[in-house]
């Protein structure tokens, strides 16, 4: 309780020292905020092609690299960055794992990420790509637009559906004038960090390059007594390494583009045989024309790479036992033509496609032994039309969608079964009433469909392995079927001032058959995928955004959520919460812009009670508990040449030590402090 108390009690003193100073510091009313100046943002991803956020049916927020520069990022996860949006409760487990969250009522699977509109994994990628790479976060809420595909990844939750969403992360294209920017800091745990950016254009040429390193001796991240058990800080190096070029072919709107970036993650997790190398590589080749004023071209491909390698140990005998991996590769392409006509209205139609292969293995002594060898690949085709008729925005469209699985090993045997494939037919629709140019009300429904992906099939492990010591990992379930979506929303838009913004959203979602990552067993640490019967998200978010001043802007939003699992043939099962999904999540922060060039930006987060299964007799709860992280930026000079600026990250100030899934807890409080040099 003292804990909780006192993260409040410093988030009450900036705000009442932060109003005493805006009170005497007062602008005229007319001074616009950040939120008027982005009233009327253009938008790209609901068409695939820049259109005005009004024209858009579902709810959409923009996070611009400003927004994302005053936030801290206590586990180098980008989901953190988007931690303080409405709908979705952010959870990554460490520095070294993944964000095992949720969104819109459903897991982190149900939301799909994209860069720059390809498809990438939201668990893997949103540890290894660098946000100083993007300009603009684009989170589209609701049922997600039928022109974007499920993505093949096997790994982690498996394959991933835009039912809940899409965040699109979206890389800078055109250079306005050479920048660059250097920066090291060093932070508790002895982390030393250290990151370069550049930006510049030749002729036709625009290009961006940067990257970053990072050391850190981190710390125990295990509750007590748990299968983690660390001797040894589990010390970690991470190396990120990325480039762009876009080449504008006679205009702005032709061009052709490449991005590279790779990641290598090694380290070890505290003990003398648990040592792992992962690495990350992700590139995307881009070709846009506009042919004439109705018609736009867009042909998109790229590769995901991802070669994750660690050991395990006989734990408690902490002797090697073996060298565990999975090597995966994407390839995703897609073709898009988009036609205007009446005006402003769109009709969009394309083709999409993926290629995946999956393996994993466990090497002893040098000799490697194959688990999971599994080929993946997917076709869609899709159709929609936005037709805008005076104040109403109308939407519809579809999509045809093919996958196959081919198995040639499962759990380190041919299977009976050697190959799978599955047709659907996908819906989406939406409608906008732009009432006035402060109020709009808005509507959305589509469906979804995911099949069991690789992992959940054949797990890491064996079925025998059930219970084994030292068998940490995900059993095998082949008996799974495929789960399908139905998701809805409501909402409502308001913007009585020119610097506020209120947006409330209800939200419906239901999954038959779905599929979940139930714990099965703490120690030794193993889950298994099993189909829980039916499930439902139901929900309602509101979200306010205010810029009285041009030295203040304050945000708050709530989100709650009520899920329910209803299987008939598992008593166990049935009446079940979701899998990781809190029944309420809170966040409040602001900037404000002080006396001597000091910028502070605390935020509260609030997250609500959660469970790990939905096992009625095996889950655990966790939450409630809140946490406040303070970012405290100072402009030491600045020149016609350059700008240096200091800055500090305070993160969970109360020291809260709150405990996660598979034993798995937060450290508490930490810190960051860097130099920033900017010319």
């Amino acid at each position: 309780m003292c804990v909780r108390k006192f993260g409040l009690m410093v988030m009450l003193v900036f705000c009442m020292s932060c109003q005493l100073w805006a009170q005497d510091n007062a602008q005229p009313a007319n001074n616009a905020g950040p939120v008027e100046n982005r009233a009327s943002v253009i938008i790209i991803t609901e068409s695939k092609i820049a259109q005005p956020q009004a024209n858009a049916t579902q709810k959409v927020d923009v996070v611009y690299q400003d927004d994302l520069a005053r936030q801290t990022n206590p586990n180098r996860n980008l989901s953190e960055l988007l931690k303080n949006t409405s709908g979705q409760f952010v959870n990554p487990l460490s520095r070294n794992d993944a964000n095992w969250g949720s969104f819109g009522g459903l897991g982190p699977k149900y939301n799909v990420y994209l860069l720059d509109g390809l498809p990438i994994d939201a668990f893997a990628d949103a540890m290894a790509l660098d946000p100083w790479a993007f300009e603009r976060v684009e989170l589209y809420k609701g049922p997600a637009a039928v022109m974007y595909s499920n993505y093949l990844t096997m790994d982690f939750a498996g394959n991933e559906a835009p039912l809940a969403g899409i965040t699109n992360f979206i890389i800078k294209d055109k250079i306005d004038a050479p920048a660059t920017r250097v920066r090291i800091g060093q932070g508790s745990y002895k982390t030393t960090n250290a990151g370069f950016y550049h930006q510049d254009r030749k002729g036709n040429l625009n290009f961006l390059f940067g990257g970053g390193y990072e050391r850190s001796d981190y710390t125990d991240y295990g509750t007590e007594d748990s299968w983690l058990h660390f001797i040894d800080d589990p010390a970690y190096q991470k190396t990120k390494l990325y480039l762009k070029g876009t080449y504008f072919i006679g205009r702005d709107d032709h061009k052709l583009s490449l991005f590279a970036h790779h990641t290598q993650h090694t380290g070890d997790a505290g003990r003398p045989n648990r040592d792992f190398d992962h690495n990350y590589d992700t590139v995307n080749l881009v070709y846009g024309n506009q042919i004439n004023p109705h018609v736009n071209i867009q042909v998109k491909t790229g590769y995901r790479g991802y070669d994750r390698r660690w050991a395990e140990d006989n734990y408690p005998d902490l002797s090697l036992k073996e060298h565990d991996g999975v090597v995966q590769k994407i390839y995703p392409s897609d073709l898009t033509i988009n036609l205007k006509h009446a005006e402003n209205s769109v009709l969009t139609c394309g083709v999409d496609t993926q290629y995946a292969t999956y393996k994993t293995y466990a090497e002893v002594d040098g000799t490697r032994t194959t688990g999971n060898d599994v080929t993946a690949r997917m076709a869609g085709l899709y159709l929609q039309e936005k037709y805008i008729l005076d104040q109403w925005v109308l939407r519809a469209g579809a999509r045809r969608q093919y996958t196959k699985h081919d198995y040639d090993l499962i759990s380190g045997a041919t299977p009976g079964r050697d190959a799978q494939s599955w047709n659907k037919t996908i819906l989406s629709g939406g409608v906008r009433f732009n009432a006035a140019r402060w109020i709009a009300l808005y509507g959305n429904a589509g469906n979804s469909y995911i099949v069991p992906s690789a992992k959940a099939v054949g797990g890491t492990l064996n079925a025998a392995d059930f219970g084994v010591a030292g068998k940490n990992g995900q059993l095998p379930n082949p008996d799974l079927k495929p789960e399908k979506g139905l998701g809805s929303d409501v909402g409502l838009d308001l913007m009585p001032l020119d610097t506020l913004k209120i947006g409330v959203r209800g939200f419906f979602n239901q999954v038959d058959d779905v599929l979940v990552d139930n714990r099965v067993s703490d120690d030794p640490s193993q889950t298994k995928s099993i189909n829980a019967g039916k499930a439902r998200s139901q929900g309602v978010e509101v979200a306010v955004e205010h810029a009285p001043l041009d030295k203040l802007q304050w945000f708050a939003n709530f989100t709650y959520t009520d899920t329910e699992v209803k299987n008939n043939l598992d008593p166990d099962q049935d009446g079940a919460d979701i899998s990781f999904v809190p029944n309420s999540i809170a966040n409040v922060g602001f900037t404000a812009k002080l006396p001597f060039d000091i910028t502070v930006s605390p935020y509260l987060n609030r997250v609500g009670r959660y469970y790990d299964s939905t096992s009625l007799s095996g889950r655990q709860k966790f939450g409630p508990y809140e946490t406040v992280n303070i970012k405290i930026e100072k402009l030491l000079v600045k020149t016609a040449d350059y700008a240096l600026n200091a800055s500090l990250d305070l993160n969970n100030v109360g020291d809260r030590k709150y405990i996660m899934p598979w034993q798995f807890q937060d450290p508490g409080f930490n810190m960051y402090a860097a130099l920033d040099l900017r010319f």
